[in-house]
């Protein structure tokens, strides 16, 4: 008990630091990703991000005259105080061009992705068609270099467009997540050009959707404990896969047959990090769907499974990287994992704040709007504290993060553990603001609070972070000198 009282205190203690000193991370940040990025950008983006996409595209639910599935409550908020009147814009809009990504991708979430999302979350059904739009923006390959058909943005971008998801619908953002930062930001990284031509060149985006497979029915936190295996094939020529994985993302879409393709985890030989990663496309022999996993308490528009691998063949060509080094993967990718959970807590936290500003000035109690009560003031003004904390921890480590590099788990770890639980705690009393009429799916509350609760359990739980951090800390010595 002293033990996780002490690991406790000293996440709280490093937090809190990194907060104080926000100033002066703003501004070396600042610095650090404009000399990075901004010679790089302008000609990407201007090939593909471009707000008039979105007059061509047509809304995705199904049935537009069907009020029952689109929130009544109040008007969707476009926009956002800390984004374009503080001096915080510029920590968390880097360049013109992330200022710009953000405009776009907060415009098609109000007109794309706002109205689908109760319908999908009640029918625990993914829309492809919606992720479809996406891949025609260039928002699916948004970390691919531009020599491979990709946005070649950075950790920042892709932390906006989580972020601005998530405020309406963080269950299809979980899919989008697994697709772009589980698949495709791992293959970019750790695969080699083959690969990437093959799957980024030769393969339209928006034809298929990507997954990882990592945890398993027995292994979880511990995933070096994993059972799965590939062992040379008899001929020599490839590897054989035998083993099961568990709460795959995107692991089914259409509820019957496996996703589209996955990078698959799998022990290759006697010491616990033999680990290797390889790639693993539908319809190989062998490779069946266990089971989709239905009635999940949240992010029910993100479709989940078990995927079964009875000695399924993968010639040498589908190894990412070199045998035994797939840990080395695993980490790497989990860092901008974690960033981009952390970034989607962020705008479900928004969203909360945006709900309780609102309903407090709609509902009265006692002769006044419930915002000239202390009890609300509290619940909303530290929510709001909360949350740009949160925010600006976030657009910290995402402003100097290199998708290449790996050494940055300690951060990774922290500002997910940090956001995860504030998005809860503020969705949480977004539902009390709200009283009844919280608890209701009308009022959107009630579904962003089921959905933060995930965010403490999917991509490290935050047992993990606490162990993670400790040993990180504890390596480093005087971290805060």
């Amino acid at each position: 008990q002293e033990q996780v009282q002490l690991q406790t205190q000293l996440t709280q203690f490093i937090i809190y630091y990194i907060l104080i000193t926000t100033t002066t991370l703003i501004s070396i940040e600042r610095t650090r990703t404009m000399n990075r990025v901004l010679p790089q950008l302008p000609r990407k983006f201007s090939r593909r991000f471009f707000p008039n996409h979105l007059s061509s595209l047509s809304l995705y639910y199904h049935n537009p005259n069907d009020s029952r599935f689109l929130s009544t409550s109040s008007t969707y908020d476009s926009t956002d105080s800390t984004d374009s009147t503080s001096y915080l814009h510029s920590h968390f809009n880097p360049t013109t061009e992330h200022a710009q990504l953000r405009t776009l991708l907060r415009s098609f979430t109000q007109s794309q992705i706002e109205p689908q999302a109760h319908y999908h979350n009640r029918n625990e059904s993914f829309n492809r068609d919606l992720f479809t739009s996406l891949a025609e923006l260039g928002i699916t390959t948004l970390t691919v270099p531009m020599e491979n058909n990709g946005s070649g943005m950075d950790a920042t971008a892709a932390a906006i467009v989580h972020e601005e998801m998530s405020y309406s619908d963080p269950g299809f953002c979980l899919s989008y997540l697994a697709h772009s930062i589980l698949f495709v930001n791992n293959l970019v990284v750790n695969g080699n050009d083959e690969q990437r031509k093959k799957w980024f060149v030769e393969k339209e985006a928006g034809t298929y959707i990507g997954g990882m497979g990592m945890s398993e029915p027995n292994a979880g936190t511990d995933v070096l404990g994993m059972s799965t295996k590939a062992v040379v094939s008899d001929d020599g020529r490839g590897f054989v896969l035998h083993g099961r994985k568990m709460w795959i993302t995107n692991g089914t879409i259409d509820g019957e047959t496996t996703g589209d393709v996955f990078l698959v985890y799998a022990k290759t030989g006697p010491n616990r990090k033999d680990i290797s990663q390889f790639i693993v496309e539908k319809n190989r022999e062998g490779f069946v769907l266990g089971q989709q996993i239905k009635d999940k308490l949240g992010m029910r528009s993100s479709t989940t499974a078990e995927l079964v691998f009875d000695h399924v063949y993968l010639p040498k060509e589908n190894l990412v990287g070199e045998v035994h080094h797939g840990a080395l993967c695993m980490m790497r990718n989990l860092e901008i994992e974690r960033v981009a959970l952390a970034a989607m807590a962020i705008g479900i936290a928004r969203r909360c704040i945006d709900e309780m500003v609102t309903y407090s000035q709609q509902r009265t109690a006692f002769g006044k709007e419930i915002h000239n009560f202390g009890q609300i003031q509290k619940a909303i003004t530290e929510s709001y504290a909360e949350y740009m904390a949160g925010k600006t921890y976030v657009y910290a480590i995402a402003n100097g993060l290199d998708l290449t590099s790996s050494g940055n788990g300690l951060d990774a770890d922290g500002v997910k553990l940090y956001a995860a639980k504030m998005a809860k705690d503020v969705a949480d009393r977004a539902i009390q603001v709200m009283g009844g009429y919280g608890y209701v799916g009308e009022y959107n509350v009630e579904r962003l609070w089921r959905d933060a609760k995930l965010l403490e359990i999917g991509g490290g739980t935050n047992e993990s972070h606490h162990k993670n951090m400790m040993r990180d800390l504890v390596r480093m010595g005087d971290v805060l000198a």
